[in-house]
């Protein structure tokens, strides 16, 4: 980083880089579905059989704002749901084959318009773009 950059222009920048990709990475989808099923759908992949509290503490949402995403998936028959084994109160959901093709295809244009825009770094930039992700993930992560 250049000296001149303060503690708080470093943060801003990436924020703001970080929103700008991130809202170019929206729009760059095929629209079949919302983003908040997409977040779902993308969250039980990730992760296989997890509580519907733990996708939201995933999405940083409460879990009754799920409710209806979650009820949309279960009809579409994107998710299924099943007694957690360990808590009979519990349930646990998980992505369906037909929940992972719905996903795919609504991606499947996020990862063409990205790939073409990586054939325009040089190796170097894409290794360290590859760094960047996985720091971004782990600060992700971070609950304090």
């Amino acid at each position: 980083m250049r000296t001149t950059d303060s503690e708080h222009d470093i943060p801003r920048r990436i924020l703001t880089g970080a929103g700008l990709f991130a809202a170019r990475a929206r729009a760059e989808r095929a629209g079949a579905i919302s983003l908040g099923q997409t977040a779902v759908l993308r969250q039980l992949q990730k992760a296989g059989a997890i509580t519907p509290g733990a996708v939201s503490d995933r999405l940083l949402t409460q879990p009754q704002s799920l409710s209806r995403t979650l009820a949309a998936l279960e009809e579409q028959g994107w998710i299924r749901r099943r007694p957690d084994p360990d808590d009979g109160r519990q349930s646990l959901l998980e992505i369906t084959p037909a929940g992972t093709e719905v996903l795919a295809a609504e991606m499947r244009p996020r990862e063409i318009w990205l790939a073409g825009a990586l054939k325009q770094l040089t190796d170097a930039e894409r290794d360290l773009l590859v760094i960047a992700a996985g720091l971004l993930e782990r600060l992700s992560e971070d609950r304090r």
